[in-house]
């Protein structure tokens, strides 16, 4: 019975213990929701990405308090309700057990519903209050430390990603929920960015970035749509969105060479390069230097590869000056072992051949047909097919 004891009282923490989220098709559920509260968990203020005066903190857990539908109650009431509603969802659950407190997580996973819908229906504009609440208890919910890979549990070499299984997160029917008011309320044309811009400041920015590394595919999506929405709608965090991810790719080429979200930042950069206004301010000239074109020395390039290639063609779209930059820099880190980065080089090269022209063709014609020649000498098969595209 001692060891028992000792054992239970030594139980290794899940990787989603004190993340809060549920399971369940929209639509399903009991019609009302309902507070759950325990006197034995202490009430504190979780904290959010911003000072402020509105605390949002789950009530003490002994007591069950039914909540009616917004469409139930008097206009002038729902605000209020609103609040009431972001307690519920900022409870912690454990997702470790799918047996365990099934109705909680149900109950929370219709209140989510019920508040997405709510942001989404543009009942009305949401008074400040309530946005600082909603930001913090969708901070509690997202910002979280995300569960080591795979290779970081076993101590094993890192592997190709394109082999290994993804981890999906298991509170992922809650969290995307929370992803989707974030989303509603960014998008909303009832939300005034001279407001938001307090709550979504540069931490909240930051800690959304730090997501990026989530090895569920799904979160990333999210996180993809939504900073790219951020990015178009506070033009105040533009430059510090790009210094960001830049710092991001900064550790992943010098220090890491492992990153989940490369490809969907480069997605965001796409579009971002896609509207870069003529002439090119030289921040944006150093940001292909010193950050885009090393991007290609990682191992797992080929993982991201065609959105790299997307960004560097986008840059001699816009200004054909850079083609000799960008194919001395492509050369720079050309391989000399590997035939499959060499195939994906070749079609890059090719892009961008195309939108050169003659005069900057000339200035690296000399160290472009000297590598050329190095792979005519190869016996790939691969690579000689990708050649005759030159």
């Amino acid at each position: 019975m001692l060891k028992k004891i000792i054992k239970g009282g030594h139980k290794k923490p899940s990787k989603s213990d004190g993340h809060d989220h549920g399971f369940g098709p929209p639509g399903s559920g009991p019609a009302s929701n309902v507070v759950v509260n325990h006197a034995s968990r202490p009430s504190h203020a979780p904290e959010g990405p911003h000072n402020g005066t509105m605390v949002v903190a789950p009530p003490p857990m002994n007591s069950i308090e039914i909540l009616p539908h917004f469409r139930d109650v008097p206009v002038s009431e729902r605000q209020h309700l609103f609040l009431r509603k972001l307690q519920v969802c900022c409870f912690q659950l454990d997702f470790s057990d799918t047996l365990r407190s099934v109705r909680e997580k149900e109950i929370k996973r219709q209140t989510l519903l019920e508040l997405v819908d709510f942001i989404q229906s543009g009942s009305g504009k949401i008074t400040e209050t309530c946005q600082d609440g909603m930001i913090r208890m969708i901070s509690v919910n997202i910002f979280r430390c995300l569960p080591p890979a795979a290779y970081e549990n076993t101590g094993q070499e890192v592997s190709d990603p394109e082999e290994e299984e993804p981890y999906l997160e298991p509170s992922w029917p809650h969290l995307q929920l929370v992803y989707e008011l974030l989303l509603r309320y960014v998008v909303s044309s009832d939300t005034d960015t001279k407001v938001a811009k307090r709550y979504i400041d540069h931490c909240f920015v930051l800690k959304l970035l730090d997501l990026f590394d989530s090895e569920d595919p799904r979160e990333r999506e999210y996180l993809k749509t939504i900073l790219h929405r951020i990015y178009g709608k506070f033009m105040v965090h533009r430059p510090f969105i790009r210094k960001a991810i830049n710092n991001i790719f900064y550790r992943f080429v010098y220090e890491t060479e492992r990153h989940s979200g490369i490809g969907e930042l480069l997605e965001i950069l796409g579009s971002i390069i896609n509207g870069f206004a003529l002439p090119m301010k030289e921040e944006h000239k150093l940001f292909l230097v010193r950050a885009l074109i090393p991007l290609h020395k990682p191992k797992p390039v080929s993982i991201y590869h065609q959105q790299l290639s997307y960004c560097i063609v986008q840059f001699v779209e816009k200004d054909y000056k850079l083609a000799d930059t960008v194919i001395r820099g492509l050369l720079k880190f050309w391989p000399l072992t590997n035939c499959q980065k060499e195939v994906l080089y070749l079609g890059e090269l090719e892009e961008v051949l195309e939108a050169t022209q003659s005069a900057e063709f000339q200035r690296c014609i000399v160290p472009l047909f000297r590598q050329i020649a190095r792979c005519l000498t190869s016996s790939h098969f691969q690579l000689i097919g990708s050649l005759e595209g030159i």
